[in-house]
Parts: C-alpha cells; sequence; structure tokens
C-alpha cells in the first residue's frame, strides 16, 4: 500500500476530505492486489530447500515477449541445476524464479508481437532470466504455440525441453531413415520423445527401459530390452548388424558447468561405444565429463524454432510425454525429491 505522509493529511478533517483519503488508500490497495501474483523464487543457490512461494509483481513482457496466465509449469532436472547456481554467471542477480517449460492463456502481448492474441492457448519455454519464471500465476515467453485441438494443458507443457532436447540430439547425431538408432534411457522424457520423434523420421529404434515405460515403447514400434549388466550382450542378440548410432538420455547428472566433474549416475558410454564400434557415432545429453574424455558427442545449445512442429506432432498424436504426477505451488519440494531421484516415471508438472 503506498504509504502517504502525516503532512500529506487536510489540517481539517470533514466528511468529503476523510471519504477522499479513504477511497485513494483502498484503490491503491486494489491495485496493488491486482498487479500481485504468486511465485516460486529462491534468493540464494543451493538445494530445492531454498525455493519459496510468494506474493511478487506480475512480470511485463518486452519486445517479443508474450505474458500468459499460467495453467500449468513443467519440471525438469535442470530446474534443479538453475537452483543450485547452473548459468549463475550469464545471468541478472537473485531473486530469481523457477520453471522453465509452461501452458496456459495469452494474457499480454510484447511490442512487435503479432500471430497470436489475447486468449489464445499457448505453450512453450518460459522465460527464465528475471525475478520469475515458469512457476507462477503469470510468466513470460519468447517462443510459443497454439496448443492443438485434444491436447490438454499438462500434456502440452510437459512438451518443450523434452521435445526440443530429443529433436536436437537426434539432429546432431546425424541419424538418418533406415539407420538403426539405440536410445539409452528411453524411459525418460527426454528418451521416450526421442523413440518417438525417430520412429516418424523412419529410423529403426532399440530402447532400453525399465518396466515403467517397457510396453508403452514397445507398443509404438520400438524393439525395447533392460539396461544394467549385460546390456550389450541383450542389444546384440536384438540386431543382426551393428548399431548405426546411440543416443545416451539417462539421468546421469552430469552439468555444463561442471563438466570436469564425472557425472554421478553415469558409466554407460563405453558400452555404447562397444555397440556402434565409434564415440562419434554416440551423442549423450548429460555425461559431459565422460563424453570429453572418450570423444563422445554432446548438445548444448538450445533451440525452439521448431515449437509448430512440435505442436502439429502432439496434435496428430505422434508427440507424447507422459505425465506422472502433478503438483501444487506448494509442493514443490515433494516434487522435486522425486525427480532427484531420477525415477519420476514420467514428466511432474505444477497445476495452478
Amino acid at each position: 500500500m503506498r504509504q502517504i505522509p502525516i503532512a500529506a493529511y487536510p489540517p481539517a478533517y470533514d466528511n468529503r476530505s476523510c471519504y477522499r483519503l479513504v477511497r485513494l488508500m483502498t484503490t491503491d490497495a486494489v491495485i496493488n492486489r491486482e498487479l500481485a501474483m504468486k511465485a516460486l523464487q529462491f534468493d540464494r543457490f543451493g538445494s530445492p530447500d531454498v525455493i519459496v512461494l510468494r506474493d511478487v509483481p506480475q512480470p511485463e513482457p518486452g519486445p517479443g515477449q508474450i505474458r500468459i496466465a499460467v495453467r500449468v509449469c513443467g519440471l525438469t532436472p535442470a530446474d534443479w541445476h538453475v537452483v543450485d547456481g547452473l548459468l549463475a554467471d550469464h545471468l541478472p542477480p537473485l531473486p530469481r524464479g523457477l520453471g522453465l517449460e509452461v501452458a496456459g492463456t495469452v494474457d499480454a502481448l510484447g511490442e512487435g508481437v503479432t500471430g497470436v492474441r489475447i486468449g489464445d492457448r499457448v505453450f512453450g519455454p518460459a522465460a527464465f532470466d528475471g525475478p520469475t519464471a515458469g512457476a507462477a500465476e503469470y510468466a513470460l515467453m519468447p517462443a510459443w504455440a497454439r496448443i492443438p485441438e485434444g491436447v490438454t494443458d499438462e500434456q502440452a507443457a510437459a512438451l518443450p525441453m523434452a521435445a526440443e532436447t530429443a529433436w536436437r540430439a537426434l539432429d546432431d547425431l546425424g541419424v538418418q531413415p533406415g539407420e538403426l538408432l539405440l536410445v539409452h534411457g528411453a524411459g525418460t522424457t527426454v528418451g521416450e520423445a526421442a523413440v518417438r520423434i525417430a520412429l516418424h523420421r523412419g529410423i529403426r529404434v532399440i530402447a532400453t527401459a525399465g518396466p515403467t515405460r517397457a510396453a508403452a515403447l514397445k507398443e509404438i514400434g520400438a524393439q525395447v530390452t533392460t539396461y544394467g549388466e549385460g546390456m550389450t550382450e541383450r542389444v546384440s542378440t536384438l540386431t543382426p548388424g551393428p548399431v548405426d548410432r546411440a543416443l545416451d538420455t539417462t539421468p546421469t547428472g552430469g552439468r555444463i558447468d561442471r563438466a570436469d566433474q564425472p557425472s554421478p549416475a553415469g558409466g554407460s558410454l563405453p558400452a555404447l561405444i562397444e555397440l556402434t564400434g565409434d564415440p562419434d557415432r554416440v551423442l549423450t545429453v548429460s555425461d559431459f565429463a565422460a563424453a570429453a574424455e572418450l570423444g563422445v558427442r554432446t548438445t548444448t545449445e538450445i533451440r525452439y524454432d521448431q515449437m509448430n512442429e512440435f505442436a502439429r506432432l502432439a496434435g496428430e498424436g505422434i508427440l507424447v510425454v507422459p505425465v506422472a504426477r502433478t503438483y501444487t505451488l506448494d509442493q514443490v519440494q515433494e516434487a522435486a525429491k522425486l525427480s532427484r531421484s531420477r525415477r519420476p516415471g514420467g514428466k511432474l508438472m505444477l497445476v495452478l
């Protein structure tokens, strides 16, 4: 509420003066409430315990941006890395927001924005270079696509990062139609997206996955085997010839800003090199330290120029990222615990 100094009060109170003063103060309070929103923020780097839910001002869209009323915010392992300091040297000072992918309804347009209207349902990446991000009642978006008919907000918000990473990894790996691709860790959201996109491109796929997603992967056309000890032998029995290329999508916990440190759950790359016969035919999305040591490819340059294609494939039922559980904003620590277990069973979402 705006502070009014004592000197500004009228020297003599009459009914009209009191009415004007009360109306002014009440109007300020209403405006402040209207411009405030609930959002998840953190003021220091660390574990997800540093994330707090608070009332903050709504962000204003800049040129080329839109603002949406958020319906769903997807959670990814990258969220916890950002909270722990990832990109700290490349972003403005704290506080900062949580949440990298969203779906909702267009609420405001920045300068120069065309092709979208107030009220449109959209999904895409959330801007995270300010005091708030996607896990908020309102969020800014630098790229977006309309949500197709028949696709829910939850399904749409699950797509951006998994689809972008999978699409980019397949492109950077250079796998061609007719080739045999091994997707290691296909039970992850990125892994399943990679399987679906690869099959749609006419690529033959062997997938390693646990029991949670194995049946679904078989149903869409992949050959599936389990990971762990003996994986190389099991994969070899599924193909008479060599594996042409391999994509490692396992949640190793590796970070690009700590590429000199071993990934906490890495160790699969030697087996993938053995199956392909060449480290240049292997790409990992997270085991950066081992990749540097072994000569395996990595991919890190995020690009969201295929959002409309992701929307089209989602609308046709080709691109689907399974949603495991939904949470409210005040349950973010519970969601983080399951996410960081590396066994979430699908996408975790914050629903507003």
